[in-house]
């Protein structure tokens, strides 16, 4: 019965994503974070992190209206989509950054979306280890570009690390919340923090 309602939830998002003109099923999982929490909004300015297939950055654009900037970047290519800017390139290098930050001019963000997920190796340590990682490489990102009052989401898969993370991103934050979106499958492990009102440095 678990296994039934899980394969026909999977298929309800897939549709919708579909209808709606949704790149990813995984549009839902923000729409509902963004309902929850209100971390985008009109005009903002907005760094989707680990963005392909593109499903977060088109809901993104739809929140943040056509005076919004919205930038999204993968290792993987993206077909391009109007109005948002796609970079080809390995988050955890500096060269990634740099260009970046000239694409925005040196401005700071008002939010940014990390999906970011490793390659599952089947080893559920190794693969909770790495999203560690990536999720702290996608905050080292925000301590450079975001806002002081800006909004910051993350995936991360549950574990024995998960504390510790959610420790340091207390000493960066005001707010840090755990959240699992009902889009989310019943079976997965992956769990997004969400990071408000950053502290002044």
């Amino acid at each position: 019965m678990t296994r039934w309602y899980s394969e026909k939830k999977r298929e309800h998002y897939y549709k919708q994503a579909k209808k709606n003109g949704y790149r990813a099923r995984s549009a839902f999982k923000l729409l509902q974070i963004q309902k929850k929490f209100k971390i985008i909004n009109k005009d903002d300015i907005v760094i989707d992190l680990g963005a392909a297939p593109g499903g977060w950055s088109q809901v993104a654009k739809k929140i943040v209206g056509k005076n919004g900037t919205v930038i999204g970047i993968d290792i993987s290519p993206i077909k391009p989509i109007n109005d948002i800017n796609f970079i080809k390139a390995d988050l955890t290098k500096k060269s990634t950054i740099e260009k970046l930050q000239e694409i925005l001019e040196n401005k700071k963000v008002d939010v940014i979306l990390s999906d970011m997920a490793p390659d599952i190796s089947g080893n559920y340590t190794v693969d909770h280890a790495k999203s560690i990682y990536l999720c702290e490489q996608a905050l080292k990102v925000s301590e450079k570009i975001l806002k002081k009052n800006g909004s910051f989401v993350c995936k991360v898969f549950d574990g024995e690390d998960l504390q510790n993370l959610i420790d340091k991103f207390k000493t960066r934050f005001i707010t840090v919340k755990q959240f699992s979106p009902k889009a989310s499958r019943k079976s997965s492990s992956e769990v997004y923090i969400i990071s408000k009102l950053r502290q002044s440095s």
